[in-house]
């Protein structure tokens, strides 16, 4: 893993809450509890994690250029 980011700001979407997170390094992470207003957000379609749709930094496997965990 060269250069690889793991560390994201994730933005709720439903209140604009932000937190720096730590991304999971063996998979993609499909749902996320906003610890503000406690809503579960998930990946937007087309996407394979909710850092590749509410974070500042693609997951892992997108860094890496694999194909990830898309369907």
């Amino acid at each position: 893993m060269n250069n690889i980011i793991i560390k994201s700001v994730l933005t709720c979407p439903y209140c604009g809450h932000k937190k720096e997170e730590e991304m999971p390094t063996d998979a993609c992470q499909f749902f996320y509890e906003c610890e503000n207003c406690k809503k579960i957000i998930s990946p937007k379609g087309g996407d394979c994690c909710v850092y590749c749709s509410y974070g500042t930094v693609k997951c892992h496997s997108i860094q890496e250029k694999n194909d990830c965990c898309k369907k």
